[in-house]
């Protein structure tokens, strides 16, 4: 439901025929309520129409608290949805209320395509943070391609852009050892926030365990003990939510971790080195480790 919205937003005039129904699930609040269509081009990536009047088409931003849903499973299709700013996952639900994470939309993705064919959401959206989102009324998209074909062409390259993640998951599924599979999750964090013009080296989850785990076909508990070894091993540095990626390139080729025995041997070689290091003159590390 839309709630308190706040007094400058009255004074905006939305274009003509700006669906609205969708809006009423979030909720507005000061600041950039509409873009046009060259920055909501550069959102997604691609070439803006240089045909197009840019203020020809406003386009509305809602913004969602963490925890809301956007849509839900079965909900009449009409809009698709980009994401301005903030972190979602969208997930599948059975008959007894398990979910199945799908994927973890952020900053420049484009969500909803799934409730095209059936004009029903084929999954559920849901906030992990405050999020600020752009909706794109299924009938202006369909509007701008039959006027603009080579933006339509550049949208549903947006599309495929979604399809080949979701694909390249699915392979990964098949393929990769529990403990590859959190590593490349964290490599695919790295390089996305680096798009977005963050850190790729230090970032915050915003998803849980459960969740991480539930994305990548893994149990909670092996989701934290990979996370844990990696820490050990010096791959990455964990506090909690926030990551450090130490070794990128060994998150990137890793295949299995070695086993424990091997890895505490890792450890205590690392230590001693950090000794010699910290101390010059120490006794080499085979003497430390026969103390």
């Amino acid at each position: 439901m839309l709630s308190t919205q706040m007094s400058d937003t009255r004074t905006e005039t939305p274009p003509p025929g700006l669906h609205s129904s969708s809006s009423e699930a979030g909720w507005q609040r000061q600041g950039k309520l509409w873009s046009n269509l060259k920055e909501l081009c550069e959102l997604l990536r691609i070439p803006a129409a240089s045909s197009v009047n840019d203020e020809e088409f406003l386009f509305q931003h809602v913004q969602f608290k963490t925890g809301q849903r956007i849509h839900t499973i079965g909900q009449p299709f009409d809009t698709l949805y980009i994401v301005h700013s903030g972190f979602l996952k969208t997930v599948l639900i059975d008959e007894f209320g398990n979910e199945q994470v799908l994927s973890f939309p952020m900053k420049g993705d484009l969500f909803g395509v799934d409730g095209i064919h059936s004009r029903r959401y084929a999954s559920e959206a849901v906030a992990l943070s405050n999020c600020d989102l752009i909706l794109l009324p299924f009938k202006k998209f369909t509007a701008l391609g039959r006027a603009h074909v080579e933006l339509e062409h550049a949208m549903y390259s947006v599309m495929s852009r979604e399809l080949v993640r979701e694909q390249g998951m699915v392979s990964m599924l098949g393929a990769l050892s529990a403990e590859a599979r959190v590593a490349r999750f964290l490599v695919s964090l790295s390089d996305r926030f680096a798009e977005m013009g963050y850190s790729s080296k230090l970032f915050n989850l915003r998803m849980t365990r459960h969740e991480i785990g539930s994305y990548l076909g893994l149990t909670l508990e092996t989701v934290s003990r990979t996370l844990s070894a990696f820490n050990e091993i010096g791959l990455i540095t964990v506090d909690q939510r926030s990551i450090g990626i130490k070794d990128v390139d060994a998150l990137k080729t890793l295949r299995r971790l070695p086993p424990s025995s091997s890895r505490a041997k890792q450890v205590a070689a690392k230590k001693a080195k950090q000794l010699r290091d910290a101390a010059p003159g120490t006794a080499p590390a085979e003497q430390l480790e026969s103390v």
